[in-house]
């Protein structure tokens, strides 16, 4: 057993420097390589983490842009819809009133040729009446002449 802890021995008195050499080694890489890799990492994210968010931001301000945009592009359509409203109203009122005096005119005019058309008729029955007293007294005088002779 005394040789077996001698060789034990011996084996952690030459494993001693190389364990050593790796400690440093750990150590030396930690602090030449891997904490600026590590800050460089961190940095990056920190990078992308502040575009992300500025691109966030943006595309916030972008919707906030376009909701404005929307809302005065639905105000315009209601003032046109409002105004062309309010013109066809106008129109559909003077139309009613164009109408209205047509209707009149109209009416003027069938009432005068009523009037005209009434006046020619009863001068057609006077000229009638006169006509038809001179041929009845044509006939009587016709009648009378042919029995007197």
């Amino acid at each position: 057993m005394d040789e077996t802890l001698h060789a034990l021995g011996r084996i952690v008195f030459y494993g001693l420097p190389t364990s050593a050499l790796v400690i440093i080694l750990a150590i030396y890489l930690k602090a030449i390589y891997f904490k600026p890799f590590e800050k460089m990492l961190a940095e990056r994210y920190e990078a992308t983490e502040g575009a992300r968010k500025t691109a966030e931001q943006s595309l916030a301000h972008a919707n906030a842009k376009a909701a404005e945009f929307d809302a005065a592009l639905q105000g315009a359509r209601h003032d046109i819809y409002a105004e062309q409203e309010k013109y066809l109203k106008k129109l559909h009122e003077q139309q009613a009133v164009e109408t209205e005096a047509a209707r009149r005119a109209a009416e003027e005019q069938i009432n005068q040729a009523r009037k005209e058309l009434a006046d020619e008729a009863a001068v057609a029955r006077e000229s009638l009446k006169e006509q038809s007293d001179r041929l009845a007294s044509q006939i009587v005088e016709a009648i009378l002449s042919g029995r007197a002779a």
